[in-house]
């Protein structure tokens, strides 16, 4: 096992200052790199720290390339729930990003399974993911890799389990027109990127957040597969490292 890199920290601010030092470190050591990026309210912190970094003139995009988790079926690029306007809200519209190297997946692709031989294929054309950012689900999901009975390793369709569904419902009006199937990078997929950051914030994340990186590697907890991999590092605020920071305790009085 690999022990992943802990960032416990206290204030959003630093969330954010953290997980862009990482960002801004790969942009420099390779301005054309593939960013896997995710969405939901966890990633809006960094996000806005990327735009203002940008705005400072830190950071140039203009040559960088990104590919995102996943995409809820059935939702065009328009739509306001669909991932593809979140990226262009929250970052897309406000860096020096060109649109030809932002890969999303189609929502409204006919043949799900082209699509999703598309999107493989394009991020093995650009020579794989470099930094691949990943939240974490309460079920333990990373991208929507809900739990299985195996791990499912290319980019695929998946039907969404309800408390996923109920979790994300917050976005929506109502629970019933969350979609019940999403595309999403296959755990295989996720795992060859070259470095993984993990960001994990409020207290509903710990007990799952520590199964993660402490308990069995299953595909019961799509996330524990991250503890092969040689360069994890998870950024978690205190009521998300709550469990995580007892483990690291136990860790040091071992020593």
């Amino acid at each position: 096992m690999n022990n992943p890199k802990m960032i416990l920290v206290k204030h959003t601010a630093e969330f954010a200052r953290q997980a862009a030092d990482i960002f801004a470190d790969t942009l420099r050591k390779k301005p054309d790199c593939l960013l896997g990026l995710a969405t939901g309210t966890t990633p809006l912190p960094l996000y806005r720290e990327l735009i203002a970094r940008y705005r400072r003139g830190e950071l140039d995009f203009s040559r960088a390339r990104t590919a995102n988790l996943d995409e809820y079926l059935g939702l065009a690029p328009n739509d306001v729930q669909s991932y593809s306007h979140f990226m262009n809200e929250n970052l897309f519209d406000h860096i020096n990003i060109k649109r030809e190297n932002i890969l999303l997946l189609n929502g409204m692709a006919k043949n799900a399974e082209a699509e999703c031989r598309r999107y493989e294929n394009t991020i093995h054309d650009w020579g794989g993911v470099d930094l691949q950012l990943l939240g974490i689900g309460q079920n333990g999901h990373i991208g929507f890799n809900e739990p299985a009975d195996a791990f499912i390793l290319q980019t695929h369709l998946i039907k969404l389990a309800e408390d996923t569904r109920r979790a994300n419902a917050k976005l929506f009006k109502a629970l019933h027109e969350v979609p019940t199937q999403a595309l999403t990078l296959g755990c295989g997929t996720i795992f060859a990127a070259r470095k993984i950051l993990l960001l994990a914030a409020g207290q509903n994340k710990a007990e799952i957040l520590a199964r993660a990186f402490y308990g069995t590697v299953t595909p019961q907890v799509p996330a524990s597969l991250l503890q092969l991999h040689p360069d994890v590092t998870i950024i978690a605020d205190e009521q998300a490292g709550e469990e995580i920071r007892k483990h690291l305790l136990l860790e040091d009085r071992a020593m």
